[in-house]
């Protein structure tokens, strides 16, 4: 079988996200997390609550307990998946506990919220860097693959689902109610900012239009926007009346222009914005996972 230059090529970026992302990763529990003791769910929260007991590293803990789900991932996902997957869990796992253990980085701050905060944010730079080279750190992120193939929730949610009960868990390990607050704290803002990574922060605006001026609109759409659109035929359910939708994808800068542009022609148009994050074509620039 011959590789192409592209299949390198791509292969090599995925490779670069990957350690990129565990770096991220690693620095986020050795200067924020493990020194708090805050639980980030899965089973690296799993290992930081052993760290926490018996002073295992966290690291080593991480990559033992991955194995049996790294096998259900690879069932699922297919063999190259768990094969960039065992890369990025035993790079990051390794990492972790090259900067807590041997570097002995220690903890970046003393205040728990600003703890918290970093943490979080760090550990979802690292995951969305990961995941867009197509492996996993395992733990709830592979079930976060795994419900985002077979159900279309967000990775970062599915995330949440599993994570939410370790870090309550947490509270009950430590006999102190605060801990899983902190836990929350790191779980949210690293899946926001895992979504943002991965579906872009940098998203569009679908835009469906139903109005009167339709030819108006489109000649608003089409030259002051410099934007393309459909239109589509339409029967009004109240009225029993035709006519046409407008559907366009426009930059979320230019929104404001159309939304004031459609109330002086027609006050009485109805319109539907809703963000999007992917979008192929002419005009725009993905953000789908290579």
């Amino acid at each position: 079988m011959t590789i192409t230059p592209e299949e390198i090529r791509r292969l090599a970026v995925n490779l670069a996200l990957i350690g990129l992302g565990s770096v991220f990763m690693a620095l986020s529990y050795a200067l924020f997390l493990i020194p708090h003791h805050f639980v980030p769910g899965g089973v690296s929260g799993i290992a930081i609550i052993l760290n926490y007991f018996f002073r295992l590293p966290v690291g080593a803990m991480m990559l033992s307990l991955n194995i049996p789900i790294l096998l259900l991932g690879t069932r699922v996902m297919g063999r190259d998946y768990a094969l960039k997957s065992l890369l990025g869990m035993g790079v990051s796992a390794a990492l972790i506990d090259v900067f807590d253990r041997v570097l002995r980085l220690g903890s970046a701050t003393e205040n728990p919220i600003l703890a918290s905060i970093y943490g979080g944010i760090l550990l979802g730079v690292g995951l969305g860097f990961v995941f867009r080279g197509r492996a996993t750190t395992g733990g709830s992120d592979i079930i976060g693959q795994i419900l985002n193939k077979y159900t279309g929730v967000t990775i970062g949610f599915g995330i949440m689902i599993v994570d939410f009960l370790v870090i309550s868990a947490s509270g009950i390990a430590y006999r102190n109610l605060e801990a899983p607050l902190y836990g929350y704290i790191v779980l949210f803002l690293s899946t926001k900012v895992l979504d943002m990574i991965l579906e872009g922060w940098n998203y569009s605006k679908l835009v469906m239009i139903t109005s009167t001026r339709t030819d108006a609109i489109e000649d608003f759409i089409l030259k002051k926007l410099d934007r393309s659109g459909t239109a589509l035929k339409s029967r009004s359910l109240f009225l029993n009346r035709e006519g046409e939708i407008i559907l366009t994808v426009i930059h979320r800068k230019q929104l404001s222009e159309l939304r004031d542009f459609i109330k002086r022609v027609d006050p009485d148009a109805f319109v539907i914005i809703n963000d999007t994050y992917t979008v192929l074509g002419k005009g725009f620039k993905s953000t789908v996972i290579t």
